[in-house]
């Protein structure tokens, strides 16, 4: 089978490799859509940073060469002998989060924690072979594009429960790339009201519009802080900071109110500089999150199917495995107006 395999640095190959065996309590999917995370791109860019090359460590199941890939959807082929909760025919999403699996769930997220698709061999090949436990079946009317959406929304529905995001509540979103554009569209559906986002880019500020904010700034043209505050009467309930850059961590403390909620959702690449005396002087509390629960990942694939959450505004691309890494990695790269790239494994098969 071909699949998009991770050597290095800015090094993924596409290439045939051995399609694995169904261990026991596995099952075999036959990938539909994988869409290319903002982790994918940092791990092609800047890796190793999730890979892991020489740690001895129980999820380096899959050292480098390894197969990228975690948002991702399909249909059951093949599965092992202990297989009970699932079919051949299921369509199904990938949970592809692993842990020790040994406390509860809002703990156990962070108690060595790695991805499928990071630690071992993941969605962007045809074929992919996982634990029973880490698929969840697809509604009939939900599809294969918005089964590959889960994982992400997940993140987002994650962020705004450890913001406690609820009805009325106005809320700030610094970063417009698909994960700040989805917290959007999880704000909204939690019951916010104002829901600003800033970014640098006006087309990315034109799909946060399309996926519920109601106001957008551009960081680079107005003074994001005073109009903030301005327009909220002193601070939003919640501020997420998604873009990962010192600048918007201190916007984002700036503009939450009084025992208000900052909640750093993205993944930084450099450290940054930063004074704790801005969150003592403004009394604002600050938590982080990475992930979802298992609870978290049900309830997306429900939200969706219901139509709660629309998130289907977010893709704007669809590609061909053979062309991910210039039109995938190399167009996000260079196209900062693209927001979610979506994999078709099978098309052209």
């Amino acid at each position: 089978m071909k699949a998009a395999v991770w050597y290095g640095q800015k090094d993924v190959r596409v290439e045939d490799v051995e399609v694995k065996a169904c261990e026991p309590d596995e099952v075999r999917v036959k990938v539909a859509f994988t869409g290319i995370c903002g982790s994918d791109l940092h791990e092609f860019l800047e890796g190793p940073i999730f890979i892991p090359v020489d740690q001895p460590d129980p999820f380096a199941k899959g050292q480098a060469p390894l197969t990228m890939g975690h948002e991702f959807s399909g249909t059951i082929e093949e599965v092992g002998s202990q297989v009970k909760d699932v079919k051949v025919g299921d369509r199904v999403a990938i949970f592809p989060t692993m842990s020790n699996e040994a406390k509860i769930e809002e703990v156990d997220l962070y108690d060595g924690y790695n991805f499928i698709g990071l630690a071992r061999d993941g969605g962007f090949a045809e074929y992919c072979t996982v634990p029973e436990h880490y698929v969840y079946k697809l509604p009939d009317e939900m599809s294969f594009e918005e089964g590959a959406l889960v994982e992400p929304t997940a993140v987002a529905v994650q962020a705004c429960k450890e913001g406690g995001v609820k009805f009325g509540d106005k809320v700030a979103i610094f970063g417009a790339g698909p994960i700040g554009c989805l917290v959007a569209a999880a704000a909204k559906a939690a019951g916010a009201v104002d829901i600003i986002v800033c970014d640098l880019s006006e087309e990315r500020l034109e799909k946060a519009k399309e996926l519920g904010a109601t106001v957008t700034l551009n960081s680079g043209k107005v003074n994001v802080v005073e109009e903030i505050r301005a327009m909220t009467n002193g601070g939003v309930d919640v501020a997420f900071e998604v873009a990962g850059v010192e600048v918007t961590v201190k916007q984002a403390i700036d503009v939450t109110k009084a025992r208000g909620m900052m909640v750093i959702v993205s993944i930084f690449a450099h450290e940054i500089s930063w004074h704790p005396m801005q969150l003592i002087n403004s009394g604002v509390k600050i938590t982080s999150t990475i992930a979802y629960t298992r609870t978290t990942f049900a309830q997306t694939i429900q939200a969706i199917a219901s139509g709660q959450l629309a998130v289907d505004p977010v893709i704007t691309r669809k590609i061909e495995l053979e062309e991910i890494v210039e039109e995938g990695f190399g167009l996000l790269t260079r196209d900062k107006s693209q927001s979610k790239i979506l994999v078709d494994i099978q098309k052209g098969r």
